[in-house]
């Protein structure tokens, strides 16, 4: 009975990984020239984000587009990941099969942040539990100059 159960969480893991945030390595996928409108793109509730180049790391994300730039958010929840991108603001963003070049840039502004709040509420249904920009980690995705 016990590998029953087992077998099938693994089952149930493995068919929505694509909703858990589940970490991995570097992402494999075109590499692609940023869109001029991220509207089509950034339609997706899921996108997978990694960080820190000479290391690779990968999460599951929820994304907003606020005035036509990419916004993730950790949350108050310093992970690993926003750590890389305080050390490293590289980043690559996959939407289905695309990979674009980005750079992350934390953002602590509390009237952007509000507009932010509002788009994240309109596209899940909800507002960040914690609204004080100084104590979360909220990045804009932009476009990277150099490698």
């Amino acid at each position: 009975m016990m590998k029953k159960v087992s077998l099938l969480i693994l089952i149930v893991l493995s068919t929505a990984c694509e909703y858990l945030p589940f970490n991995g390595g570097k992402l494999e996928g075109i590499a692609s020239p940023n869109p001029d409108n991220w509207a089509k793109p950034l339609e997706r509730e899921i996108i997978q984000l990694e960080t820190s180049p000479s290391d690779p790391y990968s999460v599951n994300l929820w994304i907003v587009n606020l005035d036509n730039s990419p916004y993730v958010y950790a949350g108050e929840n310093f992970s690993r990941w926003a750590k890389n991108i305080i050390k490293d603001k590289r980043v690559v963003l996959k939407v289905q099969d695309k990979l674009y070049r980005l750079e992350a840039t934390r953002l602590i502004d509390h009237q952007l942040f509000e507009k932010f709040a509002s788009a994240w509420e309109a596209k899940y249904g909800n507002r960040p539990i914690n609204e004080n920009p100084e104590e979360t980690y909220l990045f804009k995705l932009s476009r990277r100059e150099a490698n």
